[in-house]
């Protein structure tokens, strides 16, 4: 039994004994990769909300109840189009009180203006005293005052009357209606009565971090310089596809929220075919263009104390090396900005593996 246990240690030994020479002797075979230049393009996508260019609220400016709806919803609208009616019969009554009101004030102040005008002869003829005369001047200022009152009262009511129309106030699309007729509405309603929103162009707001922000202040000097040179962007619907239509950068909030420490930035897109619509949610995604940049694989390194290296092949043995990369990537590459050059050669998988010193097959 001893003898057999002695025999299978030996045999052991020497089948490890054959298979580790091998590799000590010859070197290990590694996939390598010679570092060059390329270029590189690194998408960032930040969440977004959907807004249209104009987005309006209608609500009465009257009270009254809803006699008319006179569109649907989800209907285009057109400026000035008329969207409700309110009951105008007791606006139409005050609007004729009003005026019946202007009509008397005139005839108070043309027999005022009349007296005025006697006074003023009699007093030249010390008919009657100075007192009489600054009475009757008193009684046309008062008249015409009147005048003024009543023409504004007049004024106010036939605006009254014309807000029983309601009316868009912009081209747009309206939303849904919360309200029919027969409803009581005034204009402290908490729901609006309808929404009409222009999307013809849109509005994708997102928010980036406050050190992204000054990344492009150092990058490019200013704000302004940022939108003018930033790269168009593009936007991913919320089914996850692409839209048609690029959009660029053209607002950058020059205050940082102070609850999240965000910045909030607004992308302007053309949606001609009104496919994006108000409210609506998506990813704004911002390219980031690197041209003749150092690109390796992220499987070619390894990271020690917060620290990333890969491993050089110098004279056929593996070399550690430490490199900074760029802090955006694609998942599977980064962008070295430091600690490679063009034409170093490189372990392309397995780097974690490896050991200093190493004897390297080679094979790109």
């Amino acid at each position: 039994m001893k003898y057999f246990v002695i025999t299978a240690v030996c045999l052991s030994f020497m089948v490890s004994c054959q298979n580790q020479p091998q590799q000590e002797s010859g070197g290990a075979t590694y996939k390598t990769v010679t570092v060059s230049l390329s270029d590189r393009t690194i998408n960032s996508n930040y969440s977004a909300k959907i807004r249209g260019r104009q987005y309006v609220e209608i609500r009465p400016q009257v009270s009254g109840i809803i006699t008319d709806i006179r569109i649907n919803e989800g209907d285009v609208v057109r400026k000035g189009q008329t969207l409700f009616i309110i009951d105008q019969v007791p606006y139409k009554a005050a609007l004729a009180t009003a005026e019946a009101n202007v009509k008397s004030a005139e005839s108070k102040l043309a027999t005022a203006r009349l007296t005025a005008e006697s006074k003023e002869a009699l007093y030249k003829e010390n008919v009657v005293s100075e007192f009489d005369l600054q009475t009757a001047r008193n009684d046309l200022s008062e008249a015409e005052a009147a005048l003024a009152q009543a023409e504004a009262q007049a004024t106010n009511a036939r605006n009254d009357l014309s807000y029983t129309e309601v009316k868009s106030p912009v081209d747009g699309v309206a939303s849904m209606i919360p309200y029919r007729v027969g409803a009581l509405v005034s204009s402290s309603i908490s729901e609006p009565l309808v929404t009409v929103a222009d999307d013809s162009e849109v509005y994708a707001y997102f928010s980036m971090s406050e050190n992204q922000i000054l990344d492009l202040l150092q990058q490019y000097g200013s704000l302004q310089e940022a939108m003018t040179q930033l790269p168009a962007v593009s936007l991913m619907m919320s089914n996850g596809k692409m839209y048609s239509e690029e959009g660029r950068i053209d607002a950058i909030s020059g205050t940082v929220d102070e609850s999240t420490g965000a910045i909030n930035l607004r992308a302007t897109f053309k949606n001609p075919n009104q496919l994006l619509r108000n409210g609506g949610n998506g990813y704004v995604v911002i390219p980031n263009v690197r041209k003749s940049c150092i690109v390796i694989p992220q499987a070619a390194t390894y990271e020690l104390q917060n620290r990333i290296f890969v491993f050089k092949v110098v004279d056929g043995k593996a070399q550690s090396a430490p490199i900074t990369v760029f802090k955006l990537n694609n998942g599977t590459e980064y962008i070295v900005e430091s600690g490679l050059e063009a034409g170093d050669v490189i372990i392309a998988e397995g780097a974690g593996l490896v050991r200093e010193g190493t004897v390297i097959k080679t094979q790109e």
